[in-house]
């Protein structure tokens, strides 16, 4: 039975307080407020493709996605850089749905795939992201720099 859908702004009280909940599971501070700005923004400017999974119409996951461009395929490729179940629905299945959401969304859009990158640390990830047909890919280093003003 499929549980998930494409976020809407009526979403936005619910879907920023789970946002915040994944801020939060990431050591940020708390700023429910921030939150819904952050995500009414991506909603508005369809700067990034949110998905939700329900539970008794209430919000219990979400993924975000955020368009790149492969230059080399001179193609979309979708960067999934949000996923997050409500601990009190882990386990349900509904990470996997919103990965399956995540996947029509590339084949949808003839992207050349989905990108994303979890911490080595992150067991429970880096067991879902294989079972659901993503491959580590560990020919290149990833670098970032931070700008810190």
């Amino acid at each position: 039975m499929k549980n998930t859908r494409k976020a809407t702004v009526q979403d936005l009280k619910q879907l920023s307080e789970l946002f915040d909940q994944y801020r939060f599971f990431y050591h940020k501070t708390s700023n429910v407020q921030a939150a819904e700005n952050f995500l009414k923004e991506r909603i508005q400017n369809k700067d990034s493709e949110i998905f939700v999974a329900e539970n008794e119409n209430k919000l219990v996951a979400f993924v975000q996605l955020y368009p790149l461009f492969l230059s080399t395929r001179m193609k979309r490729y979708w960067l999934l850089n949000d996923l997050y179940v409500n601990e009190n629905y882990r386990g349900k299945g509904f990470s996997k749905e919103l990965i399956e959401e995540a996947k029509e969304l590339a084949r949808s859009t003839d992207a050349c795939g989905v990108l994303l990158e979890t911490g080595k640390s992150n067991d429970i990830g880096n067991q879902l992201y294989p079972s659901c047909g993503f491959e580590i890919y560990d020919e290149v280093n990833f670098y970032e720099w931070t700008n810190h003003s």
